[in-house]
């Protein structure tokens, strides 16, 4: 029975070292023509403060986005699983400690807004600093130890995610999805690989950083004009090119164009932010610089016809069902006999617009009463939209809760309009604009 005795850790060993090693790639020791040509980068100005200061502007706008991303993710109550195109939280479970609150009723327009106009400032700088690293994403040879071969894919990771969530973030402000997957779970997955892909490129730079600024100091390079721009002392490790041209700008004239690129695309999406006189210079806002006139006349997400909501669905004939401990049927005239509320609350989208509007209609925690669900736990929102996004929304305790939060009938005085969601709408204080479900049909309470 001896074959049964395994083989000792000794002999084991012996047999792994008489294996043949294999091969290391092997790349020629002359690059290849082009950008792989240390000769090939002329610019005076790349090199380790360039990069540097760039990052160290770009930096604090990305943090921004992380943040007011991640809450802009908790508001849509992760938690409750129709409000989400994927898992809890993104990742299988609820990451967030909080409940998101319903006051200030403008929290929603804040952290979207803030993400929006953070992420457009930071485009121009972004590409300021792909141009100030253009070198390493060439280097010669590419890869030169085990070492070696994790920064080259932490820096494709943190590359090909910056360019990732950016420009699909750009294009889903424009309204403009020419893709298969959808936005949001697919911007929110890409935003955990570039922030940890930036987390290990930062630990990674910060000795290079330092040692920039301690050498050539934050600011002192700003005060050098054309004349005095002399290029940084060549080392193969930087960007620094070995054999520079003439500069044709100097430091501070690069950083004040990029800088000057970033305040003007931040102030054209402050204008659909902000509004207001502000959005006459909102030229690439999407829902139009100039809503129409009328007590209807503001920006509309998702028209009637778009949604396939068809006049006779929202007839005479239309009727809101309760489902609770009870089950109720209203028509418009029941409800609009029950006591009417009505408040000032804004509509933010994700796209990063926002207005303020005068609404009137039945508070939910009243529906929860009538459908014999007092304090309800949660409701889930149902809309006469039968397919696409958002078609549904569940919303929290708090939410049903808070006096503000309205089944609207009417808007500025006057009744809803088809595309606004007649014959009722949802209107809840601080909650992204597509849980705020138009055209609806079904209201389902939760016992406490």
């Amino acid at each position: 029975m001896n074959w049964l005795k395994p083989p000792s850790v000794s002999a084991v060993k012996e047999k792994l070292q008489k294996l043949p090693t294999p091969p290391k790639p092997k790349f020629p020791d002359e690059p290849p023509p082009g950008p792989t040509q240390p000769t090939f980068w002329k610019s005076p100005l790349r090199g380790p403060w360039m990069t540097s200061i760039i990052g160290s502007a770009l930096l604090p706008l990305i943090i921004i986005c992380a943040i007011t991303g991640f809450l802009s993710h908790a508001a849509y109550n992760p938690a409750l699983g129709d409000n989400s195109f994927f898992p809890a939280g993104g990742i299988g479970i609820d990451p967030y400690f909080f409940t998101w609150p319903t006051r200030p009723t403008f929290l929603y327009a804040f952290t979207q807004g803030s993400h929006i106009i953070a992420g457009c400032l930071a485009i121009p700088i972004l590409f300021a600093k792909l141009w100030s690293v253009m070198p390493k994403l060439f280097e010669w040879p590419p890869l030169r130890s085990v070492a070696h071969m994790a920064e080259r894919i932490s820096l494709a990771l943190l590359v090909g995610g910056a360019l990732f969530v950016f420009f699909t973030g750009l294009l889903n402000i424009q309204v403009y999805y020419p893709w298969n997957f959808s936005f949001v779970p697919s911007h929110y997955y890409a935003a955990f690989v570039f922030l940890a892909a930036l987390a290990l490129h930062v630990s990674l730079k910060f000795p290079t950083i330092r040692k920039a600024y301690r050498d050539r100091g934050v600011v002192e390079p700003l005060r050098d004009d054309l004349e005095h721009t002399e290029p940084e002392p060549y080392d193969e490790t930087t960007t620094t090119a070995l054999e520079p041209s003439a500069p044709t700008i100097s430091r501070r004239g690069l950083l004040f164009t990029v800088a000057g690129a970033s305040a003007g695309i931040g102030l054209m999406m402050s204008g659909q932010v902000i509004g207001g006189p502000l959005r006459k210079i909102a030229f690439l806002a999407p829902r139009g610089r100039q809503p129409n006139s009328g007590p209807n006349g503001f920006q509309i997400n998702k028209t009637a016809s778009t949604a396939g909501i068809e006049p006779s669905k929202t007839g005479a004939d239309w009727r809101l069902k309760l489902i609770g401990a009870t089950k109720a049927e209203l028509s418009r005239e029941q409800l609009l006999a029950m006591p009417q509320h009505t408040y000032d609350l804004p509509i933010a989208c994700v796209e990063g617009w926002s207005t303020t509007q005068s609404w009137t209609g039945v508070r939910l925690k009243d529906l929860a009463d009538a459908a014999g669900r007092p304090g309800a736990s949660e409701v889930l929102v149902e809309s006469i939209q039968e397919f696409g996004s958002f078609n549904k929304a569940t919303l929290s305790s708090g939410q049903i809760a808070d006096d503000q939060s309205l089944l609207a009938l009417k808007v500025n005085g006057v009744d809803l309009s088809l595309d606004h969601g007649f014959p009722a709408r949802v209107i809840v204080p601080a909650i992204p604009g597509v849980h705020n479900t138009k055209w609806v049909r079904r209201m389902t309470f939760q016992e406490a």
